[in-house]
């Protein structure tokens, strides 16, 4: 099922994120876990406009949060990844807005492979000053 997040699914959005963060952005140290999971529940998650998908029995299984048409964070658990979660959220998403937009790393095959298959295109590419790492930018349109 895909809902609005509540303040009860707080912790389990953060499991989430982190358990599919360690398996997609295992080049970054983690100080940058630490201090990225204390951004997300604080500043974030408050900001913008938060989606969940759930299993049957209403477990977290992904995310999408926006701000406008911007994806800041979509993240599937990696235990339900491959079965059509991360496309649900995107489709939820983008039913009401003309386009996406978001960055990914370039080392994240993982995600980059995703957003290749549902469509988005590079418009640019630039270094990440602050983790020193390359991003590239990503625009979809229906």
């Amino acid at each position: 099922m895909i809902r609005p997040f509540t303040d009860a699914d707080l912790e389990a959005v953060l499991g989430v994120w982190h358990r599919a963060s360690l398996v997609a952005h295992s080049f970054l140290p983690d100080e940058f876990f630490d201090r990225e999971r204390q951004e997300i529940a604080d500043l974030w998650l408050p900001a913008a406009e938060t989606t969940v998908a759930t299993t049957d029995d209403d477990h977290v299984a992904g995310f999408v949060s926006m701000l406008g048409n911007e994806v800041g964070a979509i993240f599937v658990d990696p235990d339900r990844q491959r079965e059509g979660v991360g496309r649900a959220l995107l489709d939820a998403v983008s039913a009401s807005r003309p386009c996406l937009v978001l960055d990914v790393f370039e080392a994240n095959a993982i995600g980059r492979r995703f957003y290749e298959a549902y469509g988005f295109e590079v418009v640019d590419r630039h270094l990440n000053d602050e983790i020193g790492h390359w991003e590239l930018r990503l625009r979809f349109e229906r």
